[in-house]
């Protein structure tokens, strides 16, 4: 009979037992860029009272507020009538993990061409990915692109 395990390293969130994670806080908001700014302060206020995010605030609150501005932007066209989702947990020994989900069909984060070559350092936009790279810890596409993990150390 064939079994059904798999390898530990094909599982997801590998680094995060949901049994352990404590769900912090679930936000949604409409897809309209200035629901962005009151959403993220509000997560910002509660992540800030987290013991153990102290001097990684900033990092978190811009990588936060790239994922909510592209999910709202690219995932849901900015469309008010659709809905974005935040999720902020915690587990005490692996940090502060957020998710955020939007509606869209998804991309392929592999396609995105980098900010830091050729033409593209004098484009007003395309950042936001790298972006979030370079301040978490770990970061992930997941459902064809419709969902970013980021987790904060």
């Amino acid at each position: 009979m064939p079994s059904s395990h798999f390898p530990e390293q094909s599982l997801p969130e590998k680094d995060f037992d949901p049994d352990q994670l404590t769900l912090i806080l679930r936000v949604t908001l409409a897809a309209d860029r200035k629901a962005v700014d009151p959403v993220v302060q509000e997560i910002m206020a509660v992540v800030r009272q987290m013991t153990d995010v102290d001097g990684k605030e900033d990092a978190i609150e811009l990588s936060l507020q790239e994922a909510l501005a592209n999910a709202v932007i690219h995932g849901a066209k900015e469309d008010p009538t659709q809905t974005v989702e935040c999720v902020v947990s915690s587990d005490a020994e692996r940090g502060i993990l957020i998710v955020v989900r939007d509606p869209g069909t998804g991309f392929n984060p592999e396609a995105i061409p980098g900010c830091t070559v050729g033409e593209n350092v004098y484009s007003n936009h395309g950042r936001g990915i790298f972006l979030i790279n370079q301040l978490m810890d770990k970061v992930e596409f997941r459902k064809n692109g419709t969902e970013i993990h980021m987790v904060k150390r």
